[in-house]
């Protein structure tokens, strides 16, 4: 989110002189009162201007870095999850890649018939495997999996830069979005979404456009 030059004149007079009445801003900038509303009201809605009735507008401290931080420490997974892609642990390896390419995805999520997530596996997995000359086609998705407990997760309240990172850190592109299964007699976890590259890029790319984060 960028301000205008003119924006940028408010902001700096408003920090050295406010609190300042919109008068007073139009008459040092030489323009209209009307003219300003416009500016004054993307100022405020920032949150780095704020108005008090019969005081003027007065500056809160913020930059544009640190607002765009702490609206993004609110978002949390579930404002940006995908659908997840999934097959069943019987799945072949053919199938699963043939989901893939169907589905745009670089990942598919392995599950039971409960859609309790026991493995994961990449087009990286299926590669190494189809290099060694084995037959996709007889070869079930669960022998190349990742398995659980291996899999790094996330939850639908988890916030979006605590994901992310784990993404980065694990060197993955994509992460589980789970919830605890309560009908399990272990801990067990239900595949309720996926958190990828993408999620995270284009929320940057709303943010960047100042959309805010809606869901995507």
């Amino acid at each position: 989110m960028g301000l205008t030059s003119r924006q940028e004149k408010i902001a700096g007079m408003v920090r050295t002189l406010g609190p300042i009445t919109g008068e007073q801003i139009a008459e040092r900038l030489n323009v209209t009162r009307a003219a300003l509303r416009p500016d004054l009201a993307i100022l405020v809605m920032s949150g780095m201007v704020e108005a008090r009735p019969k005081v003027g507008y007065y500056y809160t401290g913020k930059n544009i870095m640190s607002m765009l931080t702490e609206k993004i420490s609110k978002i949390i997974v579930r404002d940006i999850q995908s659908v997840p892609v999934v097959v069943t642990a019987s799945t072949s390896a053919y199938d699963a890649v043939v989901t893939m390419f169907l589905e745009d995805v670089g990942s598919v999520f392995i599950v039971e018939p409960a859609g309790i997530l026991t493995g994961v596996v990449s087009r990286k997995d299926v590669l190494k495997v189809a290099m060694g000359g084995s037959d996709l086609h007889k070869m079930p998705v669960k022998v190349l999996m990742t398995p659980m407990p291996k899999i790094v997760v996330t939850t639908p309240e988890e916030s979006v830069l605590i994901a992310a990172k784990k993404i980065i850190d694990n060197e993955v592109d994509s992460l589980p979005v789970v919830t605890i299964a309560n009908d399990q007699e272990t801990k067990a976890y239900e595949v309720v979404g996926r958190l990828t590259k993408t999620n995270i890029a284009r929320l940057f790319v709303e943010l960047g456009e100042g959309r805010g984060g809606e869901q995507l």
